[in-house]
């Protein structure tokens, strides 16, 4: 029997497997909590200060980008990380700031 043919009827057997594992777990009962006042302060504060940051790190050659989705302010973010010298703190605030 052809080894490669086998060996991709085991994998598709158990991706099927995991598929149907998942369609039968039920979503999860965790609902986030609504935000509190404080909860939004200091998400502000966290902006504010990503967007010094962004100012001083980024500013230097880059705009803020006008329309970035929160995964891809995260892939730009990491890619320039090393570049731009900044702590992965930094780089949390700026996510906040570029992707709130």
């Amino acid at each position: 029997m052809n080894y490669r043919f086998l060996l991709r009827l085991i994998c598709l057997g158990a991706c099927i497997a995991v598929l149907a594992t998942r369609a039968q777990t039920p979503p999860s009962q965790n609902k986030p909590a609504a935000a509190t006042p404080a909860a939004s302060k200091s998400s502000a504060n966290e902006s504010a200060e990503g967007e010094k940051l962004f100012e001083t790190h980024c500013g230097r050659c880059h705009v803020p980008p006008e329309d970035l989705s929160p995964r891809e302010a995260k892939a730009v973010l990491r890619q320039m990380r090393v570049r731009a010298n900044l702590s992965a703190e930094d780089q949390r605030l700026i996510l906040k700031y570029l992707a709130p």
